[in-house]
């Protein structure tokens, strides 16, 4: 265990060290990312500069959701952004040459590259937390446990979708989409939802699992909180890990002929 850990964190130091290398396009990547993301959430500064709570939600809750789900999603770009092209790593046989190696296949391939870009959502997610006072030294631990938590779902939903890949051949985009459905309803008031639909925001879609609990605890701390979003990251991901082995027994070898250290 210890041996595989090393090789974990050496290989996610080498790519993150790789994405640094090239200091002009990590700079304008991780800009750009967070003024995307400072433009998003300009439409939850105007409806609240307008709207002063929504059951129950004002503006400092916004801050913790929104600024938890883009820490947790830079985490998850910057460590695991190899489960982003997954589908197309499987329908090009870029497996081939990981699949007779003796160590684990998924943790390789998540683990694999590393994106610029997921340091500005870092960096807004920090800031936001900030404005909402979410960064108090006392709260840190459990804030950093819940965003890895975060961050793991986040990469098990990517795996998951691009995992379609093994059934359906080509998905043309599909695994994105679903990346990105996800996340919008990560980052709305979970007040909003209620019924069969919050359900799903567990389960099928796992809004609840990546924002809703962690903001719930960030609101309102509770060691029970804390323990449902550790329990349910571990099961979600236990279930995508069963999906991606039974659609690797279906994976059909690539004409790719490539090394792979």
């Amino acid at each position: 265990m210890a041996a595989t850990l090393a090789y974990l964190g050496a290989l996610v130091s080498t790519n993150v060290k790789a994405s640094l290398a090239l200091r002009g396009a990590f700079w304008l990547q991780a800009l750009l990312m967070a003024l995307n993301d400072v433009l998003f959430f300009c439409t939850w500064w105007i409806f609240f500069g307008r709207v002063p709570s929504v059951r129950g939600w004002a503006l400092d809750d916004m801050y913790a959701l929104y600024g938890f789900v883009a820490f947790a999603f830079g985490l998850y770009a910057v460590l695991a952004a190899g489960t982003r092209d997954l589908a197309a790593r499987i329908l090009e046989g870029e497996l081939d040459a990981l699949l007779p190696q003796p160590r684990s296949v998924l943790p390789r391939l998540a683990l694999s590259r590393s994106s610029a870009s997921g340091w500005g959502d870092v960096v807004f997610g920090l800031v936001l937390l900030g404005l909402g006072s979410q960064l108090d030294p006392a709260r840190l631990p459990a804030l950093l446990v819940l965003a890895t938590c975060s961050a793991l779902v986040l990469a098990m939903t990517s795996i998951l979708a691009n995992s379609l890949a093994f059934w359906v051949g080509e998905t043309d985009g599909l695994p994105r989409q679903i990346i990105e459905f996800t996340i919008v309803f990560s980052t709305y008031p979970s007040a909003l939802f209620g019924g069969v639909l919050r359900v799903v925001l567990f389960t099928l879609i796992p809004a609840g699992l990546i924002g809703y609990l962690p903001a719930d605890y960030l609101r309102a701390p509770s060691l029970g909180t804390l323990l449902l979003a550790v329990a349910g990251a571990f099961a979600y991901s236990a279930v995508v890990v069963w999906v991606f082995g039974r659609g690797l027994k279906r994976y059909e070898s690539g004409s790719r002929v490539s090394l792979n250290a």
